[in-house]
């Protein structure tokens, strides 16, 4: 599914183009790279220090140890280890790794007085999930979907990723559906960025042939594990598509994003989002 266009045109599903974080109760436009991962609230003049954390929908899950650590002012990497001795209440098919269970809200810093463990906070945001996740909407969601829960938050979490608005959220879930019914490979430039650990509108040929289980482009059916931590709009769109037949869409510009069952005519949409990016070299 490649184009006979310049390097670097390859044939996009995507992208979401700029990401929304919440930055002490302000949205705030801007690549992932240029935005505070975080806002710690609490933290205003006359406050020695923060007593929340607030976690943004679609961190990834190094981003969330990396914020854990900064909150609790502890030596990078300390989440991270903290992991083995976390016990979290993951699903089986995690194996272990808590990617789409670190649930986007707001966590307390203390707990009883006393400054909270990265263990615990890890271990409270992946309770939440759990409850967000097992409760009867979803799980019900899912099973009318023919797939298990965890395979749910994996969709949504591409879900997360991708779609540009909230309403852009119940078709994308459908794209994604409606490539896994026909066996297509999924295409998405997320899961590449994941594998990168990176994120950017840039997508080149030679990204697509790296060799990884999270390259949708080479293989079929869903990544391996979720690749963010989504939230309830994303989850809601999993489980409850947008009815259509749409394969492919791409966020021409801002506000922009097309949905289309034709190939022809999404290579014509993909054209005009170059178009658009070499005017403004910066995008991405």
């Amino acid at each position: 599914m490649h184009m006979n266009t310049p390097p670097r045109s390859t044939i996009r599903l995507t992208r979401r183009g700029r990401l929304a974080l919440i930055a002490t109760g302000a949205v705030v436009a801007g690549t992932a790279v240029a935005v505070p991962l975080l806002s710690l609230e609490g933290a205003g003049e006359g406050e020695k220090k923060p007593t929340t954390l607030v976690i943004p929908e679609g961190r990834r899950s190094g981003q969330i140890y990396d914020a854990v650590d900064k909150a609790l002012a502890l030596p990078p990497g300390t989440a991270k280890k903290s992991l083995a001795k976390a016990h979290l209440k993951l699903p089986n098919d995690a194996e272990g790794n808590p990617e789409g269970y670190l649930f986007p809200a707001t966590y307390p810093l203390e707990q009883n007085g006393k400054k909270t463990t990265p263990e615990a906070l890890l271990a409270f945001m992946v309770d939440t999930a759990n409850k967000k996740f097992n409760g009867a909407p979803i799980a019900a969601g899912a099973q009318r979907n023919a797939m298990n829960v965890y395979q749910a938050v994996t969709i949504a979490s591409i879900v997360q990723a991708e779609a540009a608005t909230k309403a852009d959220m119940g078709k994308v879930a459908r794209v994604i559906f409606n490539r896994l019914e026909r066996g297509m490979p999924l295409q998405m430039d997320s899961t590449i960025n994941y594998a990168l650990n990176r994120s950017t509108l840039r997508t080149t040929t030679a990204d697509i042939r790296i060799d990884s289980p999270y390259n949708s482009y080479q293989r079929m059916g869903l990544p391996p594990t979720p690749i963010d931590n989504p939230g309830e709009d994303a989850m809601r769109a999993a489980i409850s598509p947008t009815p259509g037949d749409w394969l492919y869409f791409v966020t021409v510009k801002p506000g922009d994003t097309r949905f289309t069952n034709s190939f022809a005519e999404h290579q014509r949409n993909v054209a005009e989002f170059n178009k658009g990016r070499q005017k403004s070299p910066q995008a991405g």
